[in-house]
């Protein structure tokens, strides 16, 4: 989804070289911005710098938001977590930016930010529990640092419900999209079925992250460093792939931004005929895999990077599915230590 950015100034120049290059700003006369147009760097760049600008009133709901977007907490986060914070943060502001501050600690307040999510899950109540979470967590930064005395939006649950339990790829999948999906997508399969890693992380992945043997990188979300053994199919495919700057590439050679991708692989599916599951579902499906392969809760937190006290939920509420394959298998490992009468 592309966002319109109010003010946004392009000025085309002329380098030393002779070439042309395009450079924006924030608006006329302001900072120039950081990244690529479309790029969760680029949208985050933008509102910093409007952020940056504005002199909000004190006193008022929009200073904290203005503030947070200044911390630690909120620079430190991953290109795309900002930007997807700063979506959720202007719809706060549409409907809250002059909220006064010393209405917080009223007893209504929690109830009308309620009637506001509410409002927002008519149309969806994913979007209406991320906006709560951006909010609550804007409150509880700004509770920490004694610019409010509480928090309204603490402990607000969640409306949007969903398990992905029966969400993993087949292998009948798996062959329906290697047989009609564009070559350049089969790479990203593999590679996300045979280390189990978000896709943000592997639309990074350089060559220098694989040295033949392993693929080392260090997860965005979490900051967790893994090391994954690369196995011989995974190994096969990463030999047979051109050498781009980044190991997943468009068919042009260029990074994949995550919008391109989504919808190159959302088109793929489609042309496959897989349905019911996403680009996500494989780091799932590579959990799954791993299991029915008899390995070991750490072995698979090795791989994949989960907390290993997350590991046996995440099997059991998420993945696993109670494949009747671990049943066969239970029931094969019974017999064999069975004495069986004549």
């Amino acid at each position: 989804m592309r966002v319109r950015l109010k003010g946004l100034n392009a000025v085309r120049k002329k380098l030393a070289d002779g070439t042309s290059a395009t450079y924006y700003y924030a608006w006329k006369g302001g900072p120039r911005l950081k990244g690529e147009p479309g790029t969760p760097e680029f949208l985050a760049s933008y509102h910093e710098a409007v952020s940056a600008r504005r002199q909000p009133p004190r006193g008022v709901l929009l200073s904290l938001m203005q503030g947070y977007q200044a911390s630690e907490d909120f620079q430190s986060r991953s290109a795309q977590t900002k930007a997807d914070y700063v979506r959720q943060i202007k719809i706060i502001e549409s409907e809250f930016a002059d909220f006064p501050l010393g209405a917080l600690s009223d007893r209504r307040a929690r109830a009308k930010f309620l009637e506001w999510r509410d409002q927002l899950a008519q149309r969806s109540r994913r979007q209406a529990d991320y906006a709560w979470t951006v909010l609550a967590r804007i409150l509880s930064w700004s509770v920490k640092r004694g610019l409010i005395d509480t928090n309204p939006c603490e402990k607000g649950g969640r409306l949007y419900r969903v398990t992905r339990a029966d969400k993993v790829w087949t292998e009948a999948d798996e062959a329906a999209f290697l047989a009609e999906a564009p070559a350049h997508l089969h790479l990203a399969l593999t590679l996300a079925l045979w280390t189990g890693q978000r896709q943000g992380d592997l639309l990074r992945l350089t060559w220098h992250a694989y040295d033949g043997r392993v693929i080392r990188l260090q997860q965005s979300k979490t900051g967790t460093r893994v090391v994954v053994p690369v196995g011989a199919p995974l190994k096969a495919a990463l030999n047979r792939a051109p050498r781009h700057p980044t190991i997943l590439a468009t068919m042009k050679g260029d990074a994949w931004t995550a919008d391109g991708f989504h919808t190159s692989w959302r088109k793929a599916c489609k042309r496959a005929g897989v349905v019911g599951v996403t680009f996500n579902d494989l780091r799932g499906t590579a959990v799954t895999r791993l299991a029915l392969a008899e390995c070991t809760e750490a072995e698979i937190e090795t791989i994949t990077g989960h907390a290993l006290r997350d590991v046996r939920s995440i099997l059991d509420a998420h993945y696993l599915n109670r494949d009747p394959r671990l049943g066969e298998s239970a029931i094969r490992k019974l017999e064999a230590r069975t004495k069986v009468p004549n």
